[in-house]
């Protein structure tokens, strides 16, 4: 029991909501409550009453009721993937929304799509974890418990919503392998959600029972008809195009198992993170965005979660990367205040930033493109990069790397760091992305490009990519790396002519000292 004289009922739920988060992120204890709606709302003086909540959490942290700092706890995948969260404004009107059509389509025994839409860091993922809390406590509601008028959507704990929830069997599909092992330990903690809930597009399209609903995270990473990481798995896809369509039809793609097994869905997209040519086309993504509008159920998100420079941050390294590599018209430089955006001309000197950032805050770490030899992975003694006489590996963990012993050390893979937070990010970009200064032209120097599957051609499609048709797929891989870091982006550039043009909209980190000086 918390007692203060001056808290009034935005305080307490305010307090409430900051423990719960907190209790849920540091993982010692199983949280209870259930996801109605957390209140984030602004009132009088709240920074003020906040510093408080500071000190009742260390009170109880004395207390052993919490294992770890504030910081360890938010730095944590628990806490950022927890479904506690206090939405946006636009993320709770999607969710409200969502939740009334469902229920409207059981009712009338209706199958739906729904499209969510959003930038990195507009917390799709959060959105989609929040769901399925969301649903699996409105499952287990008793309607003759007395409802929190507070709550959001307690409207939906009422009789008649319940019912439609009865042996409603729901999932959530997410292609990478470090997200999905994230996700199933925050199911394991959370009441109501159970680790199995959490699949891959091959355990959906091998399940000999259909989903009822099926939210998939990152859908641009679903995978089209391609030569799989092996032998095995090209097998499992052609098993599954056949069971679930009388024949080997190669144009079907991962998508195609989800509806199918499913009668709604909800797909979360951002289809400038594609970043290999297995992933699903830009086509038919286009498509089912278009199709989720014709029918009124696309949510766009807009409201920037990760990066403290917002959205217009977002565009901006969208913009001076642009897909198809014509940098003839170029945006005016800009400045992000708060956010520590800058060059780099010493891999030594950028790395070395990240470790006295890691030190103070936590979560930062070097990231990369594909760019070197993963030779490591087969000696580990060896080592993969080379840079201003820096020797580092790559990543050595694959799965929540970000947190191994090692990290800090290491250089993670655009597969290890997508759909994660970090508050400082170091990245270095690779020879495998070049600049023509003549032309005016960013392009891909495909020799300097080691990911196999990045830029191997469709055999099983008849497809041939260029290095044209390669180009979107690098820049996507900068533009997710440079959209990791919450509190600053460190930038270091290989191709000399790259650097030159990029410091026209970035600052060096020597205009960096000059200016921290005076």
């Amino acid at each position: 029991m918390v007692f203060d004289d001056r808290f009034n009922k935005s305080v307490c739920l305010d307090l409430e909501s900051y423990l719960i988060r907190l209790f849920a992120g540091d993982g010692a204890f199983q949280v209870l409550n259930r996801n109605a709606g957390i209140t984030d709302a602004e009132y009088y003086e709240r920074a003020l009453y906040q510093e408080t909540f500071r000190e009742v959490f260390e009170h109880l942290k004395d207390e052993g009721m919490f294992t770890r700092s504030i910081r360890e706890i938010e730095n944590s995948d628990l806490f950022k993937l927890s479904p506690f969260k206090a939405l946006t404004h636009d993320q709770a009107i999607a969710v409200e929304d969502i939740v009334e059509g469902l229920f409207t389509d059981l009712q009338e025994g209706k199958s739906s799509t729904i499209v969510i839409q959003g930038h990195p860091g507009t917390g799709k993922t959060v959105v989609a974890i929040y769901l399925l809390k969301l649903l699996a406590d409105i499952r287990a509601a008793n309607p003759s418990d007395v409802r929190d008028s507070d709550s959001m959507f307690s409207d939906f704990f009422v009789e008649g919503y319940p019912e439609l929830l009865r042996d409603f069997r729901m999932g959530l599909v997410i292609p990478q392998q470090s997200l999905r092992r994230s996700a199933s330990r925050v199911f394991k903690k959370t009441p109501g959600l159970d680790p199995k809930m959490v699949l891959t597009a091959f355990d959906v399209g091998q399940s000999e029972e259909e989903f009822d609903l099926l939210i998939v995270d990152e859908t641009h990473r679903l995978n089209q008809r391609a030569n799989q990481p092996s032998g095995p798995l090209n097998a499992k896809f052609k098993k599954i195009t056949e069971k679930l369509f009388g024949r080997d039809d190669i144009s079907k793609t991962q998508l195609d198992w989800i509806t199918a097994r499913s009668r709604h869905q909800i797909f979360l997209v951002d289809a400038d993170q594609r970043v290999r040519p297995a992933d699903l086309p830009g086509e038919v993504l286009a498509a089912l965005t278009s199709a989720a509008k014709d029918q009124n159920r696309h949510y766009p998100l807009a409201t920037q979660m990760r990066v403290q420079a917002g959205a217009d941050y977002v565009d901006y390294v969208r913009r001076i990367l642009p897909p198809d590599g014509d940098a003839r018209a170029i945006p005016a430089a800009q400045e992000f205040t708060g956010y520590d955006l800058r060059l780099f001309d010493d891999l030594g000197e950028m790395h070395a930033m990240i470790r006295a950032k890691d030190e103070a805050v936590g979560l930062a770490r070097l990231v990369a493109g594909y760019a070197w030899k993963w030779v490591s992975k087969v000696n580990p003694a060896l080592y993969d990069i080379t840079i201003d006489g820096q020797n580092l590996r790559w990543n050595s963990e694959a799965v929540d790397w970000i947190a191994s012993a090692d990290s800090l050390q290491e250089v993670g893979s655009i597969h290890t760091v997508q759909g994660y937070d970090l508050n400082y990010a170091g990245v270095i970009i690779g020879p495998d992305l070049k600049f023509d200064p003549v032309e005016s032209r960013l392009y891909f120097d495909r020799a300097a490009y080691f990911d196999t599957k990045g830029k191997e051609n469709n055999r099983a499609l008849g497809t041939t990519y260029s290095d044209a048709d390669l180009l979107p797929f690098i820049t996507n891989i900068y533009r997710v790396l440079l959209t990791r870091g919450i509190r600053g982006t460190y930038v270091y550039v290989c191709d000399p002519a790259l650097r030159e043009y990029l410091a026209r909209f970035i600052h060096s980190e020597a205009s960096q000292a000059t200016t921290d000086q005076s």
